[in-house]
């Protein structure tokens, strides 16, 4: 059992745990990288010496990594420049997943073969496996859907209903598309289980750790009060900023992710973030269409 993360679940039997990263990764056909962003490249490093050319390397994390604005992927490239990359990401609440609920999920690998053979690996009779091209689009999503799951756990701390919530949710999905088209994403990985998904899941399940994290910021706590006793990373509080810059790089808009990052960094407060987003101009829901799939919040 791990009573930290998982308490009351049982671990498979065939689970075999070490503190030893060589003996984890040295003959593996494949490794997943179950570590935050802001860990991500200390532990590639580590292994580096260990991983045998040609292994593919694929991601659970959710995030950015601060100051290079990196994707996991990228800094696996960086790091192992001989290991394939690639990113599991989906609906995927741990505790759900490990009780056996059913569950799908997207693996995204440039190599469709590699893909193949890392779905047929982590296919169960309860959680299902797709695979998908765009490594891109797949990993934006995974980061911004967690800064947006905050914003809608403000709203909820600070009372706000449902009519709110799917606003939020909506003109999320809306900034995520944006920056992942803009990057080079493809827009169907948006309508799917890494994209709206992943999303629905992580701003409405009270087993979301970034929405846990915006109740209590609405609720009026500090952002070391919210964070106080978390076991689990809460990668949207680390993953806001290096959104911002990398979207600011691409020139696009992401107000839903300002007011958060302000609100994280206490220039404003819960209160101010929800009138600072009502009142912006008036526009149209489908301004700016076009053959890049851009929009304006």
């Amino acid at each position: 059992m791990n009573p930290d993360y998982l308490p009351g679940i049982a671990l498979p039997r065939l689970l075999e745990a070490t503190s030893s990263i060589e003996a984890a990764v040295g003959d593996a056909d494949l490794v997943v990288m179950a570590v935050p962003s802001h860990g991500f490249r200390k532990v590639l490093l580590e292994m580096a010496g260990s991983v045998e050319l040609g292994t593919p390397v694929v991601s659970l994390s959710k995030g950015l990594e601060e100051g290079t604005h990196l994707r996991m992927t990228e800094v696996i490239a960086e790091v192992l420049p001989g290991s394939p990359a690639g990113v599991l990401s989906g609906p995927n609440l741990a505790r759900e997943v490990v009780q056996g609920q059913p569950a799908a999920t997207v693996v995204a690998m440039k190599d469709s073969r590699l893909a193949a053979m890392v779905q047929k690996l982590l296919t169960t009779p309860s959680f299902r496996v797709y695979t998908n091209p765009d490594v891109v689009g797949s990993e934006v999503a995974g980061a911004t859907k967690n800064v947006i799951a905050i914003a809608v756990g403000i709203c909820e701390g600070l009372g706000l209903g449902d009519s709110t919530r799917a606003a939020l949710v909506t003109r999320g999905l809306a900034e995520l598309g944006r920056l992942g088209v803009a990057m080079g994403g493809h827009r169907m990985t948006f309508a799917g289980l890494a994209g709206v998904g992943d999303l629905v899941a992580t701003c409405v399940s009270p087993l979301s750790r970034n929405k846990s994290v915006g109740i209590a910021l609405g609720r009026g706590m500090s952002l070391g009060e919210a964070l106080e006793g978390m076991q689990m990373v809460a990668e949207g509080v680390r993953s806001a900023h290096p959104l911002l810059e990398l979207a600011a790089t691409y020139g696009v808009e992401m107000p839903i992710a300002t007011q958060v990052a302000a609100v994280l960094d206490g220039i404003s407060t819960p209160e101010q973030a929800v009138p600072a987003l009502m009142q912006r101009p008036a526009r149209s829901e489908a301004e700016g269409y076009g053959a890049r799939g851009e929009d304006r919040a």
